[in-house]
């Protein structure tokens, strides 16, 4: 079975560097055909995509994010890697890595598009 987990800081500080890990088991995230997202959801707003990294190391980022996002991957552990930079209180969100078997660069997120999620990961911006 895939699973996805989520892990990093629960709390930035503004202007710093988010960056958060989602370790991948059940498949090697080389494998064909797969895309590596990352998500988020603000309170009170909806799904929101950042990005995503392909199982060949090929990123997409939304272009509203694109300046300051990063995904990176460590095959080794099976693990992919967001960095969010500058980050400010409108940065605070729930975060969930996901996989999705189709490239695609909606920045509206349909849940039915991702076939397995991670458990999200609550990211609060503060001083």
């Amino acid at each position: 079975q895939v699973q996805l987990r989520e892990s990093g800081p629960g709390l930035v500080k503004p202007a710093q560097t988010l960056s958060l890990t989602c370790t991948v088991s059940g498949v090697s995230i080389t494998t064909n055909y797969q895309f590596w997202n990352w998500i988020r959801q603000p309170p009170g707003k909806q799904l929101e995509w950042i990005g995503y990294i392909s199982n060949s190391g090929g990123t997409a980022y939304s272009p509203s994010l694109e300046s300051r996002t990063s995904i990176s991957r460590d095959t080794s552990k099976n693990q992919f890697t967001l960095h969010l930079s500058s980050v400010t209180p409108e940065d605070t969100a729930i975060y969930y890595c996901a996989r999705k078997t189709r490239p695609g660069r909606r920045i509206g997120v349909d849940r039915g598009e991702y076939d397995y999620w991670g458990q999200g990961t609550q990211v609060t911006v503060s001083s």
